[in-house]
């Protein structure tokens, strides 16, 4: 195979995940996004890089966005939104985040591969994305290492709703432009 091959098989695998991501449960994470006070994401390993891009686009549409474990994030609490990636919906620190968040009154969301996931089980509101985390008995198998499907395609749905709440606030690329760093 050639590079292009590889990279129409990644590409071919992400649109075939993301055709199948339910449309309402992305409408419904929109919906408690603007009514969110502040909005705080949440993940471990490579699904909180995701998370972490997602926060700054969300930054970058006008919105008080924190990334949980940054020094200057500060306390959730009501009023405020949680939203978690977790490819396994398993991962400890992530679910311990999540109740965290309960506790003090946030609402919560988790994206996940595992809508029946623990993390799934205590938060608010779950939105399924349908990757498989692992090769071995995969509802979808994926050519490509463990868990990547599953972040990618988190990078890319956040990407879509960021597109999405664009449209719904009105937001245009200078307003975009006007709050990315300048410091470079």
């Amino acid at each position: 195979m050639k590079a292009s091959d590889y990279s129409r098989l990644v590409a071919d695998e992400i649109a075939a995940v993301l055709r199948e991501t339910d449309d309402q449960q992305v409408e419904t994470l929109l919906d408690m996004v603007q009514d969110a006070d502040r909005v705080f994401v949440a993940g471990a390993g490579r699904s909180g890089f995701m998370m972490s891009a997602f926060a700054m686009r969300l930054m970058h549409i006008g919105l008080s966005s924190f990334v949980v474990g940054e020094a200057t994030t500060p306390a959730v609490g009501i009023g405020d939104l949680l939203i978690a990636g977790s490819g396994s919906g398993r991962t400890k620190m992530t679910l311990a985040i999540v109740q965290a968040a309960t506790v003090r009154g946030a609402r919560t969301a988790v994206i996940t591969g595992h809508p029946d996931s623990p993390i799934a089980a205590v938060s608010d509101h779950v939105v399924h994305i349908h990757a498989p985390v692992v090769w071995v008995h995969a509802e979808r198998p994926s050519a490509q290492p463990p868990g990547t499907l599953f972040e990618q395609c988190l990078l890319a749905q956040c990407d879509a709703m960021i597109l999405m709440l664009m449209k719904r606030l009105g937001t245009t690329e200078g307003h975009m432009q006007r709050r990315h760093t300048k410091f470079e």
